[in-house]
């Protein structure tokens, strides 16, 4: 009889172990930014800059890993600079990484609703502006 009891309790703690791994990986070991969201789309916001009232950002990202962005210098520009390009996700699958010229962020963490600007370095922002870098999904 104990023999039995002790098989039960081992086959019962193994059934929940194999259900806490499925519920805390549901996707199946990609959760992460690149598998489990809906990362296509558009995203717009409103940058800090140093030397204007900030930058109008405008992105969309496809499927096939490619997108376009425009800034607008509020105050200080009359036409928008425009990118196009294709991306790269890190290693994470939660960041990606836009292939544009060395002078301009190329860093966002891809998130639910929205992609957060990093640094240069592709590090998070931190600080009293640091809300101030996201770039909202509106599509």
């Amino acid at each position: 009889m104990k023999r039995k009891s002790f098989i039960f309790i081992l086959m019962a703690a193994v059934a929940i172990l194999a259900l806490g791994s499925c519920l805390s990986n549901p996707a199946g070991g990609k959760n992460n930014a690149k598998d489990s969201l809906d990362w296509e789309g558009v995203y717009e916001g409103t940058i800090p800059a140093a030397d204007c009232d900030g930058i109008n950002v405008s992105m969309e990202l496809f499927k096939d890993q490619s997108f376009q962005m425009s800034y607008e210098y509020i105050g200080k520009s009359t036409e928008p600079i425009l990118w196009k390009g294709k991306f790269k996700w890190d290693d994470t699958g939660n960041i990606i990484i836009l292939d544009v010229k060395e002078d301009t962020p190329s860093y966002y963490k891809v998130e639910k609703t929205k992609l957060i600007q990093l640094d240069m370095k592709g590090k998070l922002i931190k600080g009293k502006l640091a809300e101030n870098y996201y770039i909202w999904k509106v599509l």
